[in-house]
């Protein structure tokens, strides 16, 4: 039986912390799905066609990694692809509090549906996609923050939204 994890989000744009999470999980699960979430209800930065190739290229090296789009919910979708865990980063306790609320309510809706906290390293703790657009929507240098293979792409993108 292949062990099959979601790690869902809006990587809007991808960042380093969020290709540790992915990488950490491609080391103990046979597959990792990256399914980049469909949000209606939001404008983000880059398309999801956008944000999936910027995944695409940053785990380009990792076999096990599949890179989706998704849109509903999460519960629901694990459920579509046969997946009975997912997998979330966390950076600090107050992300811990809203991602516990989610976890139970995924288990809610998908009783087979289990959880599993990542948490970041602490040189990457304080970062976060909001803050990389910010940042390079201002001009600052984001190298720090993102895959150096994608982050061209990205600044350019932020520069034009100014």
């Amino acid at each position: 039986m292949k062990r099959t994890v979601i790690y869902p989000g809006s990587f809007d744009p991808v960042t380093l912390g969020h290709l540790q999470v992915i990488r950490r999980a491609a080391k103990m699960f046979d597959k990792v799905i990256v399914a980049v979430l469909i949000n209606s209800s939001k404008t983000p930065t880059f398309s999801v066609d956008e944000r999936m190739d910027l995944l695409r290229q940053v785990t380009a090296d990792l076999e096990n990694v599949e890179i989706a789009g998704f849109d509903g919910l999460l519960a629901e979708y694990a459920r579509e692809r046969g997946v009975n865990a997912i997998v979330k980063g966390l950076r600090a306790v107050s992300d811990f509090e809203y991602e516990f609320q989610m976890a139970i309510a995924n288990k809610k809706l998908n009783p087979d549906l289990e959880t599993i906290f990542i948490t970041a390293d602490s040189d990457l703790m304080y970062l976060s996609s909001s803050m990389v657009r910010e940042i390079g929507s201002m001009g600052g240098d984001i190298s720090n923050f993102v895959p150096e293979c994608v982050h061209d792409r990205i600044v350019g993108r932020l520069r034009d939204k100014k």
